[in-house]
């Protein structure tokens, strides 16, 4: 008797487990979230790779939540703002998402762009960038892995060649070296948006200059994006403890 209580249970639980549903899956690592109210939209995302690292996906998730209550706010109020004055009010929006640069084995470069949309005459948007050391389980800026001065050194004539190519393609017309314009004038590369890749998934081999609306150029030429490559004069201006994240770009 005892068997067949001890048999019947079994039976019970295996026919239990052959009708329950399936498992759940787990949450994908990445994220996307999109908001949609009369007020504002709202939206933001981050990929896989930046999600499974639970420390950069917390923080991420805490930028989500801070940056969607930012836009609620404001929305808030410029609509208790238009209100007040008897003027339209048009609805606000904002959007962040996080790009995939290289994913190293102790580094994870992610490129960011963020628009927003607050009323005036346009959207106003920017270049971000984000680089996560895996070992130290913290972010840093790509800028502190160099001596700042010897990584301007090293970039800006190259930079200030293909960002004045790039222009005078725009533009149709070449830069005159001679102009005081404020467009005209070169940038410093250290003080710009930063984004490290690779192309041997291995190392650091290039370096990407991101550069927003009004800095190299007024608003309708858009945003400027210059890569150029690891040299051994740039492989000399990074710092001594990250030497071994770079390599000169073959």
């Amino acid at each position: 008797m005892r068997w067949c209580v001890a048999g019947m249970a079994v039976m019970g639980m295996l026919m239990g487990a052959a009708h329950a549903g399936p498992a759940a899956k787990p949450a994908p690592p990445g994220r996307s979230v999109a908001v949609h109210t009369p007020l504002y939209s709202f939206d933001y995302s981050y990929p896989a790779a930046a999600g499974r690292i639970p420390a950069l996906k917390a923080w991420l998730d805490k930028d989500l939540a801070d940056n969607r209550a930012s836009i609620a706010a404001q929305a808030r109020d410029g609509q208790a703002e238009a209100k007040k004055s008897a003027y339209p009010f048009n609805s606000y929006d904002s959007s962040m998402q996080w790009q995939v640069v290289t994913d190293l084995p102790g580094w994870l470069s992610l490129s960011g762009m963020q628009e927003e949309f607050t009323g005036g005459a346009h959207p106003n948007h920017g270049p971000t960038a984000l680089l996560w050391n895996k070992a130290a389980g913290r972010q840093v800026k790509a800028i502190e892995l160099f001596d700042k001065a010897a990584l301007t050194a090293a970039l800006q004539p190259a930079f200030c060649k293909a960002l004045n190519k790039e222009r005078g393609e725009r533009r149709g017309e070449a830069v005159d070296p001679k102009s005081t314009d404020e467009f005209d004038k070169c940038l410093d590369p250290a003080e710009e948006v930063m984004i490290l890749g690779s192309a041997d998934h291995q190392h650091f081999t290039r370096i990407g200059i991101l550069i927003g609306p009004y800095e190299a150029g007024p608003y309708a030429e858009g945003d400027y994006d210059i890569t150029l490559p690891v040299t051994p004069q740039v492989l000399a201006a990074v710092k001594a403890q990250y030497r071994q994240a770079f390599a000169v770009a073959r």
